[in-house]
């Protein structure tokens, strides 16, 4: 599914994020692309993760220890989370399981 490189676990996460963002602007907001907000929610959160100290070790955002976003996108994307998380059993199973998987882990 993805490429093996030591920055695999990091592309792992900007897909997932990718997927549950572009989910909640078509069917919550009912955009067909994404939207200039969901965009810059999108890059935003994938400079966080391209900047993440843990790297191949890394753990999903809600049980690391630093949270590197700033207030008003941890919001923003809380909220995604919230809506796309449940979703993602229906729409892309096997990546929601993996990362339900490696939050059980921890």
């Amino acid at each position: 599914m993805w490429g093996k490189g030591k920055n695999n676990r990091i592309e792992e996460e900007q897909r997932t994020v990718e997927l549950m963002i572009r989910l909640y602007c078509r069917y919550k907001e009912g955009h067909r692309t994404l939207c200039p907000e969901c965009r810059e929610m999108l890059d935003y959160s994938r400079a966080r993760l391209s900047r993440c100290p843990f790297q191949k070790d890394k753990r999903t955002c809600r049980l690391c220890t630093i949270h590197c976003y700033r207030p008003d996108m941890k919001r923003r994307i809380r909220k995604v989370m919230r809506y796309a998380g449940p979703r993602m059993l229906w729409y892309h199973p096997l990546i929601a399981l993996r990362h339900l998987w490696r939050e059980y882990r921890g």
